[in-house]
């Protein structure tokens, strides 16, 4: 592969620039098109809008590149917080058969792949991300999102690659997906409500998690989440809430229903001590968990306890409702529960 990055990079921004520039009817759209069969190797890059059409598409059936080492990214003023980047962009469609390979096997600490401050957003069609160096899909303040038929692929190991991270996001589909990383399969995080995740395969992760949130008495808010017709295979966790001590805010209004688990750690699990390799104490204060529903929730533990419902003293977890859930461990035993400081009920078969 021959090094020529930083003229790759102009053309692609000279692409944009000129697709960004095109105006169309509110019926049809201006498309970029990354062509099969090649490869490009390409720095940082920044899409940013607003553009004249109402609808652009940047369909990717080739592949995208990253630098194969740090040094070669050459970020302006030496910043690189993300790889590639769009911004406020109205009416994007990204989608295509390709591959985004951020090599990110050198060093796992940047975002690959984001979009940020924009209106109704698709995001999908087959693409492909790979060995992102740290999130591989970060969404960021979007208002109308849909995310379906992607692959995500990195290894079991690679520290803090999220497949998909949803923050600040209203109205969010993610459906049809096969998502394997080293951290969260998905993360819901601050500001997100009215997001639903459906027919998504989850292994290597971290599970399906809301959180983490209030780190540091950060107030953080998530509600209306809806978790369904999922598997997670060979995951830490499945279906997963955490939140730190001394945090504010809520976690409501959520459902995790008719979920498979296959060989999974920790199937279930609400985590309101939750400390990610640091030193932290109790707090008096806590994100407030209620009116959450595990709803015909399956499968196998490699843990013989499954679920797992740990809760503040001062802040207790409400409304908590467990329905027709069947866990057996790996080894066909009966699997155990383990609920501290949790108000709610148990139905159905359990």
């Amino acid at each position: 592969m021959v090094e020529r990055s930083l003229s790759m990079r102009e053309a692609f921004a000279e692409a944009w620039k000129e697709t960004c520039a095109v105006s169309s009817s509110s019926s049809s759209s201006v498309t970029l098109r990354v062509p099969s069969d090649k490869t490009f190797l390409i720095r940082p890059l920044e899409f940013n809008g607003p553009c004249n059409s109402k609808r652009v598409k940047f369909e990717v059936y080739g592949n995208l590149v990253a630098p194969y080492h740090p040094s070669n990214w050459k970020c302006k003023n030496n910043i690189c917080r993300r790889w590639i980047h769009f911004h406020g962009v109205t009416g994007l469609t990204v989608r295509g058969h390709g591959r985004i390979d951020g090599r990110g096997h050198r060093w796992w600490h940047k975002k690959a792949f984001e979009i940020s401050k924009s209106d109704n957003v698709h995001l999908g069609g087959g693409l492909t991300f790979k060995d992102s160096p740290r999130m591989h899909v970060v969404l960021n303040g979007i208002r109308t999102l849909s995310v379906s038929n992607v692959t995500i692929d990195a290894p079991e190991l690679s520290p803090n690659t999220d497949g998909i991270h949803v923050t600040g996001c209203t109205n969010v589909v993610i459906d049809h997906s096969r998502i394997g990383t080293g951290d969260d399969c998905i993360s819901i995080v601050d500001g997100s409500a009215f997001v639903t995740v459906s027919n998504v395969t989850c292994g290597p992760g971290h599970g399906i998690s809301i959180g983490s949130l209030g780190k540091n008495g950060a107030e953080d808010k998530v509600e209306y989440v809806r978790v369904s017709d999922s598997v997670f295979i060979g995951a830490k966790n499945g279906a997963r809430i955490k939140t730190w001590q001394g945090g504010k805010g809520y976690a409501r209004h959520i459902i995790f229903e008719r979920i498979e688990n296959h060989d999974t750690t920790n199937p279930v699990i609400i985590d309101q001590f939750y400390c990610d390799h640091q030193h932290c104490t109790t707090k008096k204060s806590a994100v407030q968990i209620n009116n959450v529903t595990y709803r015909q929730i399956l499968g196998t533990s490699r843990k013989k306890t499954a679920v797992v419902l740990n809760c503040s003293k001062t802040f207790p977890c409400t409304d908590i409702v467990v329905e027709d859930m069947h866990i057996l461990t790996t080894e066909d035993n009966d699997a155990t529960y383990e609920c501290k400081n949790v108000l709610g009920k148990a139905q159905g078969e359990n």
